[in-house]
């Protein structure tokens, strides 16, 4: 392979920010794998936001995109994978699994797509210092008559459209709108651009909590809401304290904490069974590793407002969650999936322009 912008390529990133900044060109912020596509001929590579190869992982977007891009290229963008009209983030996670057979299976019954948003490269330019403006010309030029599963992220430089988007598309599955200046030239792993992600907040129990990898203070907090049926399922984290607060949080929690699981609504964590019926802690995960997954049960007694952007399939927080505060005015029994918001539906096909 031998292109103007080689391998490993570190995307470029964006802050978040609490308002649509004016004057910009605005896109939907896709829930997906963010990936470097490197084709040179026959030779397709798709490089990971961390520089990892994720080009074993998706064989049915390789030969695609040797169908459908330019011969040389580099282009910036997200691997998806729509179930329903809707994208999914879960079916993504499924991919990355040592078993080639597994893979094929996968590629087979949930094929994924690129959205590309970014040109870095095309035939034996680099356009790394270009402004955004022209890399943004030149990847309609390069692949405006691409057919899926490869599409061109809509973008536009209207303000309004973008508010609007930000609304709508979420019912698709996409997490908020970035924002990126038309002067801007392409930094490898700089915060130049600015995200605005959906920000709400739920009522959850807190269940349990991890130590910090520092030592004995609590790195993050354990958070369930009660089912239609009662049970108590595990919807994620918040974090984010400071280290004087963890070593508080130690001593508040203490009255809760449980000498062992037994007894708790999570108590059968540690059997992989018990995971396919039920949302608990520790789930084994390819994305986990050796990493210690254990945690210290508390009473689900105690509430905590916190904040979170984006629901994953309506069942688990997609992202850390941040606390707010306590909430002592707060039953936990009455802290169920039916506070969070629904986004109303809207079909992927209609963000993508396609049926």
């Amino acid at each position: 392979m031998d292109l103007p912008v080689m391998p490993p390529v570190k995307p470029m990133l964006a802050k978040s920010v609490a308002r649509i900044p004016p004057g910009m060109s605005y896109e939907g912020k896709w829930d997906g794998f963010r990936a470097i596509v490197f084709r040179d001929g026959d030779e397709v590579e798709l490089g990971s936001r961390t520089g990892k190869s994720l080009t074993r992982y998706f064989p049915e977007l390789v030969g695609a995109l040797r169908e459908e891009l330019p011969t040389r290229c580099v282009l910036d963008g997200e691997i998806v994978i729509a179930l329903d009209g809707r994208l999914d983030f879960d079916a993504l996670t499924e991919r990355i699994h040592p078993a080639d057979s597994r893979v094929q299976l996968l590629a087979e019954r949930t094929p994924a797509s690129f959205v590309a948003f970014d040109a870095l490269a095309l035939g034996g330019d680099s356009l790394l210092d270009a402004p955004f403006t022209d890399r943004r010309a030149r990847l309609i030029g390069a692949l405006g008559g691409a057919d899926a599963p490869v599409h061109v992220a809509p973008a536009t430089t209207d303000e309004a459209t973008a508010a609007e988007w930000f609304t709508v598309y979420e019912g698709a599955g996409l997490d908020g709108v970035v924002a990126k200046p038309l002067d801007l030239p392409y930094r490898q792993n700089e915060r130049l651009m600015y995200k605005i992600k959906h920000d709400r907040t739920a009522d959850a129990v807190v269940a349990g909590y991890r130590f910090h990898k520092s030592g004995p203070v609590v790195g993050s907090l354990l958070l369930g809401l009660y089912d239609d049926a009662g049970a108590l399922q595990h919807v994620g984290v918040c974090a984010a304290f400071s280290m004087k607060r963890r070593e508080e949080l130690i001593a508040e929690l203490e009255p809760l904490r449980m000498e062992s699981a037994a007894g708790h609504p999570w108590a059968a964590w540690a059997e992989e069974s018990a995971h396919e019926s039920a949302r608990l802690p520790g789930a084994p995960s390819r994305w986990s590793g050796k990493k210690d997954l254990s945690w210290v049960p508390l009473r689900p007694e105690r509430v905590a407002e916190v904040a979170y952007d984006h629901m994953e399939n309506g069942a688990r927080f997609r992202h850390t969650a941040q606390f707010r505060r306590w909430r002592p005015d707060r039953a936990p029994e009455s802290c169920t999936y039916a506070q969070l918001e629904e986004p109303v539906r809207y079909a992927l096909g209609e963000v993508l322009g396609t049926d």
